[in-house]
């Protein structure tokens, strides 16, 4: 399968976890409710991967962030759950896959996401 789409994001936790006390609304904006419950470095590595989907197709316009949850698998592996207006852009580029490595340490998190047709 060819890569047709490339994102990397990374994030400041303790910056990130500032910003959500500092905008009261920024939790909800941002994850959807199981999402929410996370610990911070994993929500900061859940907005890294939502942001590194979003290079990977290209920084397209009006795409909701509750659109591409991440979620576990049975194995722990994290991966996409996409729907509405994310689907349809993944759905645009031809893409058939989409893959997505988290990481948090030493105060960073970092998302890729690797998108194939």
């Amino acid at each position: 399968m060819p890569v047709i789409g490339v994102g990397i994001d990374v994030c400041d936790i303790e910056r990130f976890g500032l910003s959500l006390e500092r905008t009261p609304g920024l939790r909800d904006r941002l994850f959807t409710e199981s999402e929410a419950t996370r610990p911070l470095a994993s929500l900061a590595a859940r907005f890294a991967a939502k942001e590194a989907l979003a290079k990977a197709l290209g920084a397209p316009n009006g795409m909701s962030w509750h659109d591409a949850e991440i979620v576990s698998e049975s194995s722990g592996r994290p991966a996409f759950e996409l729907r509405g207006t994310v689907a349809a852009q993944v759905e645009a580029a031809g893409a058939t896959s989409v893959h997505v490595s988290l990481s948090h340490d030493a105060g960073i998190a970092s998302a890729v996401v690797v998108l194939e047709s």
